[in-house]
């Protein structure tokens, strides 16, 4: 189903003061990360074209002026410096606005704003994201067919949590866009930018449930004992997780210190069957793969285990003449093969050694590192219905998901027909107007209630900006049967907060009849029109009715958004007033026909 957020506007101004109070309470956030474009290809050179929006522009400097970008600019590493064709040597290359990057045979259409640079003759490309952009887009690329929403909001918390709360050893940006990091796929561009209103890129089934997850946990990281917790993810544990002294033993001497990722038996993702695999690789290239790591020097003839850690797993081997040798990391190995020979080949680090002449056998089992959750077991705990909090306390028992800048968990209130998420206890006392706003929704649009709509009331402004990327004139929105809000109290010091819910009630009692061809402008129309706005009964809009679809969809600013759902109340009133609410309400469900349309051209 394509996701398509409706949203109650309101001006900055309402808001303004929102930020000030919570800023005593909660520590503050980074809004955006940096991260490395196509860092596995070593480029030397890129394309930068305008694409067909407005707006492309570049600068050679930070504080420089921004100069249109009217052709394609030719960029290239020059040592320590880039060369931008026509403009010499300097230190880096800022984009703004809408360009296409090509390289390696690929192209990207990039949206956000990125710094190019060079270092020992390669280009250094780095991506300013939102981070929850970039949360969203890394769980659609590392979520796999077998996982629900549930297990990708507990995958999406982990991600969150990961990029977040550790360093990741990069000199130009905070992270990368390969396993080293996290996996991030770039296709289908890199935004636009999303603003709450609808999803990013090409809406595949899992980029989709990626963004509901993404929302749905805005802001939540790992907390233990009100200390923020480091996590990891990976494939298959093969029916235990390890700890991080046992994989990485050298970089974590602190790690005994993580209760939360103590190894722990497994038994959802060995459910359908442990995953075992087998691998038979010559002397000859894992000696060049070694070599080429700097593990071990040509010569060495053995091949055995040093030292297993608690869950199996192999923590150092030995590579020499003798069983006496010095050891090497086990996860170092694997790297090390994997980036030789494919990472096909050595899947995880639990395995037994079997010198066959010239050849090494292994046997083993899991795949990934098997620190932190399982994503094998946390699909298979999806699927048999627990919930991701339920996931959570699997791989990182003692630690909770909690707001990353406060701390807090989100408390939850059931009501009658909705569910009130909120981090500020005190705000149960809006409960009777939230009902009041349901109940209003309900009588006006003849729809009667499916399931429990969820409210999530944000604590501040900025704290619903940065989680859900809506502009500043948005109050809140709707995506489905879930509303996201500014805070309560704002709203209610404005006396907005029952018709701006009533509002919100209103589109998920709509998006809950909706057919899948139901166009979007009576999809809004209709909420427009019940919800009692003047507009909607007032004289014809200067919009054109078939222009207004992509207006709604395509608003740049408050004005034309303000326009766009006044011109689609209009056409819905018309509607309703012609056929009644009954018709509509059944078209709204079936399709609406031609004919009905027609007549309001």
């Amino acid at each position: 189903m394509k996701l398509v957020a409706h949203a109650v506007l309101l001006a900055a101004v309402a808001v303004a003061g929102a930020d000030r109070t919570s800023a005593q309470t909660a520590a503050r956030v980074p809004a955006t990360l940096h991260v490395g474009l196509w860092t596995l290809w070593h480029d030397k050179q890129i394309s930068i074209s305008p694409s067909r929006e407005s707006g492309a522009g570049f600068r050679l400097c930070a504080d420089c002026a921004e100069t249109p970008l009217k052709q394609l600019l030719q960029v290239r590493a020059e040592g320590d410096r880039v060369s931008a064709e026509g403009k010499g040597e300097v230190e880096s290359v800022f984009l703004d606005g809408p360009v296409t990057l090509g390289a390696h045979g690929e192209t990207l259409a990039l949206h956000n704003p990125a710094r190019i640079t060079a270092r020992k003759g390669e280009l250094v490309m780095a991506v300013t994201l939102p981070v929850e952009a970039y949360v969203e887009r890394v769980v659609a690329s590392e979520s796999g067919s077998a996982d629900s929403v549930e297990s990708m909001k507990a995958l999406a918390i982990v991600v969150r949590s990961f990029a977040l709360h550790q360093q990741h050893g990069h000199a130009d940006y905070d992270l990368c866009d390969s396993t080293h990091c996290q996996l991030l796929h770039w296709a289908g561009g890199s935004g636009p930018p999303r603003t709450g209103l609808r999803p990013w890129g090409d809406e595949s089934s899992r980029q989709t449930a990626a963004h509901v997850a993404t929302l749905a946990t805005a802001g939540e990281t790992l907390w233990f004992h009100g200390q923020r917790a480091q996590a990891w993810f990976h494939q298959n544990c093969g029916g235990r997780t390890a700890s991080p002294e046992e994989v990485w033993p050298a970089r974590m001497p602190g790690s005994k210190t993580m209760p939360w990722l103590a190894s722990r038996a497994d038994p959802w993702c060995t459910a359908g069957g442990a995953r075992e695999w087998m691998a038979d690789i010559t002397l000859g290239d894992l000696t060049a793969a070694l070599a080429a790591a700097g593990l071990a020097r040509p010569g060495w003839k053995t091949l055995t285990v040093a030292r297993r850690g608690e869950s199996g797993r192999a923590v150092t081997l030995a590579v020499g003449v003798n069983q006496a040798s010095a050891p090497i990391s086990a996860e170092d190995f694997r790297l090390a093969v994997g980036r030789a020979l494919g990472w096909n080949k050595i899947l995880s680090t639990w395995f037994e050694i079997a010198p066959q002449g010239d050849h090494f056998l292994f046997h083993g089992r899991g795949s990934g590192h098997g620190v932190g959750l399982c994503q094998a077991g946390a699909a298979a705990m999806g699927a048999a219905g627990r919930d991701s909090a339920q996931i959570l306390a699997q791989y990182f028992p003692g630690a909770i998901a909690a707001d990353e800048a406060t701390g807090r968990e989100w408390q939850v209130f059931n009501a009658k027909g909705f569910v009130l998420e909120t981090l500020d206890a005190a705000d149960a006392a809006y409960l009777p107007q939230l009902t009041e706003a349901l109940g209003e929704a309900e009588n006006r649009s003849g729809i009667p209630p499916g399931q429990p709509v969820t409210v999530r009331a944000f604590r501040s402004t900025g704290a619903f900006r940065d989680a859900t990327l809506a502009p500043g004139w948005v109050a809140a929105f709707t995506e489905g049967n879930w509303i996201a809000a500014q805070p309560l109290a704002t709203l209610a010091s404005r006396k907005l907060l029952v018709p701006t819910l009533r509002h919100e009630f209103l589109h998920a009692l709509v998006e809950g009849q909706v057919a899948a061809n139901t166009p979007l402008w009576l999809r809004e129309g209709l909420v427009e029109a019940w919800g009692g706005d003047a507009h909607a009964a007032g004289q014809a809009p200067a919009l054109k009715f078939d222009e207004v679809d992509r207006a709604l969809g395509h608003a740049a600013t408050e004005a034309e958004s303000q326009a766009a759902h006044r011109a689609a109340g209009w056409y819905a009133q018309r509607l309703l007033d012609r056929y009644g609410r009954g018709q509509v309400l059944a078209w709204l469900q079936n399709g609406l026909p031609a004919s009905a349309v027609a007549g309001l051209k």
